[in-house]
């Protein structure tokens, strides 16, 4: 979640929004330390856990809205005091930001999007140092047909930059989400270019482009992993046109094809996006999973 730049579009639309963080956790919580959550009057984008306790932080936090600048702590034991079988306790932070903050917070925003950045002692009263921005695995997805309008859909949410692309201009969606961007090219053009530790997974409406774009893909040490869509039948002629093209056995072999994980059975291109979404957060994870977010903690009060 980029959250100086929703804060900035908050105050920007609206003149007033508020920022939820957990600062520190103690035994099991719901969500970690860095976890947040931007609230306004048009709702609230993230979470730092659901249940009882961001009901409770989240009405303070509306009860904020349209107040000079402030800043608030709630320090709560879960079991006890809100019934919540994680049983922790946790100590959030609730920020009131108005108009004239807005200054300070497109500064932060701007510092987001380049990449993570650390703040010190923000929060008054407590040492602590905030990490904000993240370095975000690149997906790459070849094909706009009903699996790749489907996978957008399901991408959106998640902390990926992604690069769509397929030669036809018209198959792709008026509106995109925010990490997604669309390339109505030469799709090799993508591949060539692909970031370093890029993720690709091909979809397209063609097998003889599917097989260009794997080759390509496979003999690209940029991206890490490639997936194609299809069944074991379509795998077995690929790695036979593959070896015969003379891409590494290596890179052949590890090759994902049919994609998605295992046990789903549906072919409706919403549920396998399901599936390759749940496939796409386990290989960027074993991959080492981005910088996230996060808080250090070291409190002078109370």
């Amino acid at each position: 979640m980029k959250t100086w730049s929703l804060i900035a579009r908050a105050l920007a639309e609206q003149g007033s929004c508020a920022l939820v963080s957990v600062i520190a956790t103690d035994g099991s919580a719901p969500r970690e330390a860095g976890a947040r959550m931007v609230v306004s009057a048009a709702g609230f984008h993230g979470t730092i856990g659901g249940g009882a306790l961001e009901w409770k932080a989240l009405a303070m936090a509306q009860a904020m809205l349209g107040k000079p600048r402030q800043v608030r702590f709630i320090n709560q034991s879960l079991g006890p005091d809100l019934g919540q079988c994680c049983g922790g306790r946790v100590k959030l932070a609730v920020e009131s930001f108005d108009a004239d903050a807005l200054a300070e917070v497109a500064d932060h925003a701007a510092r987001e999007a380049a990449g993570p950045f650390t703040l010190l002692g923000r929060l008054p009263g407590i040492d602590v140092s905030e990490q904000f921005g993240a370095v975000r695995r690149r997906v790459l997805v070849f094909g706009a047909g009903h699996v790749g309008r489907a996978l957008m859909l399901a991408l959106a949410p998640l902390p990926y930059d992604v690069t769509w692309a397929d030669p036809r201009p018209e198959s792709f969606p008026g509106v995109l989400p925010q990490s997604v961007t669309a390339f109505a090219g030469n799709p090799l053009d993508v591949v060539a270019g692909a970031a370093s530790g890029s993720l690709a997974f091909i979809m397209t409406h063609s097998h003889a482009l599917d097989l260009q774009i794997a080759a390509a893909a496979l003999a690209n040490p940029s991206i890490l992993e490639i997936g194609v869509i299809g069944s074991a039948t379509k795998r077995a002629r690929f790695v036979k046109r593959l070896r015969e093209a003379g891409l590494p056995e290596d890179r052949i072999a590890a090759m994902i094809c049919p994609i998605g994980i295992g046990g789903i059975r549906s072919k409706l291109p919403a549920a396998i996006a399901i599936s390759v979404v749940a496939q796409i957060i386990a290989l960027d994870e074993a991959l080492s999973a981005p910088v996230r977010q996060g808080i250090v903690r070291s409190e002078k009060t109370g």
